[in-house]
Parts: C-alpha cells; structure tokens; sequence
C-alpha cells in the first residue's frame, strides 16, 4: 500500500528529535515532523487543546470520536478509544457515538456535541441552533475551545488519512489520559 514513510532521526533537525524524544513515539508526531516548518506549532496545538483547555476532557473525547468516526480516521479513533476510556467513556457510550445518522442514544448534551462535531465536519461551519446551544451550554471560552478541537481533529484526521499513518504495533496510550503520556505534573 502506498503511504508517506515516517522520517528517520538521521533526516530530522536536532530540535525535532530532542521533541519527539521528550513525547511517547506515537507514529502522527514521527509524520508530522515530517512538515519541519508547522511541527512545533502542531504540537504546541495538541497540547493546548489535550491539555491546557478548559473544556472538560471527558466531554472532549466525545467530540473528537464523533469527528473521527465521521472522518473515518481509524488511527484518531483507535487512540482517541483508548484516551476515552482512561477517562471514563463506556462501552455503551462509545458505541453509540458511532451511530450512522445523528447521535441520539446519548445523553442530551453527548448528542449535541456529537451533533457539533457532525456540523463541524460535513458543513464546515456550525448552524445558529448548534451555535447558540454550545454558547448556552458553555460560554464562549469553552464554545470556541469545542469549535478549535473538532476543527483541530478534523484537520488532523485528514492528514492521518492522506499521508496513511499506521497504528503503533504496541498500545502506547494504556491506561494514560492525554496529561499524563504527555508527562503533565498538574
């Protein structure tokens, strides 16, 4: 199959490498370095929604599984299962953000942040209702900080599938949410 190959540390500068060794090898880091110039800003990225969002990480996870399964990015999902499990997602819950058609077998808000995800990801911009409800049920701190993560995941869904990352051979993330691979003593 035809896919981008992940860099090797011999092509990288010794600023990427000392990042990608200071970070669990997950193979999207080891592609994205291989974009020098936007490597540092993906990461920084990462880390501001994965960890330095006020938005309430479990809630989060729902919004980023809608986004990959609507994206069909089995490397997001598959990660992103993991993540929402060590933070407290059900089986029954992760199933049902895989619904075919809208989101309805979750609770009332897991449906519209599924439903904003869904917006986000097939309409590029959200409708008034969508809108208005996650300004209602989050201000416009945590609202934008929803409308930046489905977009960031969409972006990067996009290019997992492109550049066709494979899944690690090995479950790096465990029983880790995001602060913890990522080393956060908060």
């Amino acid at each position: 199959m035809v896919h981008v190959p992940l860099p090797d540390d011999s092509e990288l500068s010794d600023e990427i490498r000392a990042t990608l060794a200071s970070v669990p090898p997950f193979n999207v880091f080891r592609m994205m370095a291989n974009t020098p110039a936007s490597f540092r800003a993906f990461t920084d990225l990462a880390s501001s929604i994965l960890l330095r969002s006020e938005f309430n990480p479990r809630k989060r996870e729902i919004a980023v599984l809608r986004t990959a399964h609507v994206t069909k990015s089995r490397y997001e999902w598959t990660q992103h299962v993991r993540i929402g499990r060590n933070l407290g997602l059900t089986e029954a819950e992760i199933e049902a953000v895989q619904a075919d058609g809208p989101a309805t077998a979750l609770d009332e808000e897991s449906n519209m942040l599924c439903r904003v995800a869904d917006e986000i990801a097939r309409d590029v911009r959200l409708s008034d209702q969508a809108l208005e409800w996650a300004l209602g049920a989050y201000g416009v701190r945590q609202a934008c900080e929803l409308i930046l993560c489905c977009s960031y995941f969409n972006m990067l869904s996009r290019f997992l599938e492109s550049t066709r990352v494979q899944l690690e051979e090995t479950d790096l993330v465990g029983g880790a949410t995001p602060g913890q691979i990522a080393g956060d003593q908060r």
